[in-house]
């Protein structure tokens, strides 16, 4: 089985790492760890390089982040018997697009992810990655909920 793993620094991540681990059986899967970093703001030349630099560096802490995180899920995973591909960051990039598009290219036969559960405005405005990554992926897709977790670890 192959299961691409998307990431990001946040205790959903944690969360969807933790059902891989205790669902997924080492010999027989492959895991794919993908964390994608959002693109900054679209620039104009407006001139205010100070504002330009801030983000870059911004984006450039963030890229770090990234990788940090997949570079830790991985050792993670491997420790634990699992044949693990980690992906670098994939530098800017819409995260709903990328997950989507790395599932297909990889030919992968589950997406796991975390849900961060947002609702309402701050879904509206966010957008939900779960939801876009489940209404088009090319696979199976299993969203991961900390609540799930909590329970999966209580009854083992």
């Amino acid at each position: 089985m192959k299961i691409l793993l998307a990431v990001d620094d946040s205790k959903f991540s944690e969360a969807a790492t933790q059902a891989v681990l205790a669902q997924a059986r080492p010999e027989d899967t492959e895991v794919r760890v993908l964390s994608v970093t959002e693109p900054s703001p679209v620039r104009t030349d407006s001139g205010n390089k100070g504002y330009y630099a801030a983000i870059d560096a911004s984006f450039e802490e963030a890229t770090k982040r990234s990788q940090a995180v997949v570079t830790k899920t991985a050792e993670l995973l491997r420790s634990k018997g699992f044949k693990v591909i980690s992906s670098a960051p994939a530098g800017m990039a819409d995260p709903k697009s990328k997950i989507i598009d790395v599932a297909a290219e990889w030919d992968a036969d589950l997406i796991v992810l975390g849900s961060h559960g947002r609702s309402g405005l701050s879904r509206f405005l966010m957008g939900s990655v779960s939801e876009t990554v489940v209404r088009h992926a090319p696979c199976s897709v299993e969203i991961i909920r900390i609540s799930q977790v909590a329970k999966t670890a209580s009854s083992a």
